[in-house]
């Protein structure tokens, strides 16, 4: 099969170019053809003013990404195109130049920027769903949730709003993956087929095997950023009698803040940015992950990694954590935003070793049976004959 590999990579590296190199990875090595066209937002910073002003357009409608794309695939006669990412400079536009093609079109839903300027649901620290479902998105633009700018999420606010008018996301996407049933709900809730959005997680490879030791810190992994919970994290460690050393992996604009925080709590260390190989020693080593995110995530990588590992996770009984975090069997739930709750949790997992590492053996079982690349092709190829099957018999043929 040739696949036609599309995404918008960020100026900072996440979970979204991790997960975009993966399945480049995953299709390679089965020995599927992949052919990318991969857009770069550093392009934006080398625009010069004039260019940075034609943003908004290109955001609604890019006009080169829509040529390169056709040119690609009259050129490469994909049988399918995955895309990723297309915000800001590959667009919608790009779906255009495969149905002209007659090439089905796969979109990965990796987060809510279909429903909300934001793309978190997330306002003043706490889940928000105002735009959910409405044809204009204004309380984005009300709220200035996109880069704190009333200008920026209006953009963003058009864009939507006028793919939706054009029937871009009904009509030009033959299937969706949605990475978890509970963001399945949500897009589907929004306006999307139900019927062409399908749930498929993402996966780690290569498998990092079980940890073999007793764990000797708590570990968190992630950016460090105001959504993922970390104030309500050291406030909870505060209220711990005898807590276990904490282990922050990651970095962000939140990093100098908390680091100041930290310095009264005494058993907390900060290791920056960490390469995949580095995340899973650290994870090899832990005694449970904490994912205190605030808001609903996607599906975090961090936490199929710490199952992959045997490691078994805290997490707040939020969105896609509460489903993917068997609670009492593969980690413990907590309330988001609550620091005494998230401190009874630890201080129960501290004094329930046995079970905890119960807990890590079905963690590892988990990641077993839904996480491997093993399971996750299996899956993928489905999708791609799925959206091939479902192409509309009004597409042009090639």
């Amino acid at each position: 099969m040739k696949v036609l590999l599309v995404h918008n990579r960020y100026q900072h590296p996440g979970g979204e170019d991790v997960v975009f190199a993966a399945e480049v990875e995953l299709l390679t090595r089965a020995g599927h053809r992949v052919i990318q066209y991969v857009r770069w937002n550093e392009e934006i910073a080398t625009r010069g003013w004039l260019g940075r002003a034609r943003l908004a357009a290109s955001t609604l409608w890019a006009r080169d990404s829509y040529h390169a794309v056709r040119d690609l695939v009259r050129r490469e006669c994909p049988d399918v195109a995955h895309f990723h990412n297309t915000f800001p400079l590959v667009s919608p536009a790009a779906y255009y130049a495969c149905r002209e093609g007659g090439v089905p079109v796969v979109q990965t839903l990796h987060n809510y920027r279909l429903l909300c300027p934001a793309a978190t649901f997330l306002r003043n620290g706490r889940p928000c769903e105002l735009c959910l479902g409405r044809g204009v998105p204004w309380p984005g633009v009300l709220h200035r949730c996109y880069r704190r700018s009333r200008a920026a999420s209006a953009v963003v606010a058009a864009m939507l709003a006028y793919h939706r008018s054009r029937r871009t996301w009904s009509d030009q996407v033959n299937c969706y993956i949605a990475l978890t049933e509970f963001s399945r709900q949500k897009f589907v809730q929004g306006g999307l087929p139900a019927d062409r959005t399908i749930a498929k997680p993402n996966f780690v490879y290569p498998d990092p095997g079980p940890r073999r030791t007793e764990g000797r810190y708590a570990l968190f992994v992630g950016r460090l950023s105001a959504e993922k919970g970390l104030t309500t994290l050291l406030e909870a460690w505060k209220r711990v009698p005898e807590p276990v050393p904490l282990v922050l992996a990651g970095d962000g604009p939140e990093r100098a803040r908390l680091e100041a925080a930290a310095s009264d709590v005494g058993c907390v260390r900060f290791l920056g940015r960490l390469s995949r190989e580095a995340v899973i020693a650290a994870m090899h080593q832990a005694s449970f992950l904490v994912f205190p995110a605030e808001c609903y995530e996607n599906f975090p990588l961090a936490i199929a990694e710490a199952f992959a590992c045997g490691v078994p996770v805290i997490a707040t009984r939020l969105g896609a954590m509460a489903e993917i975090v068997a609670d009492g069997r593969t980690g413990l739930h907590f309330a988001a935003g609550d620091p005494d709750d998230l401190a009874a949790k630890v201080v129960w997992a501290l004094s329930h070793p046995h079970e905890m590492e119960a807990m890590g053996r079905a963690a590892r079982a988990e990641y077993e049976a839904k996480y491997t690349s093993e399971r996750n092709y299996e899956m993928l190829m489905e999708i791609y004959e799925r959206a091939a099957r479902q192409r509309s018999d009004l597409w042009p043929r090639r």
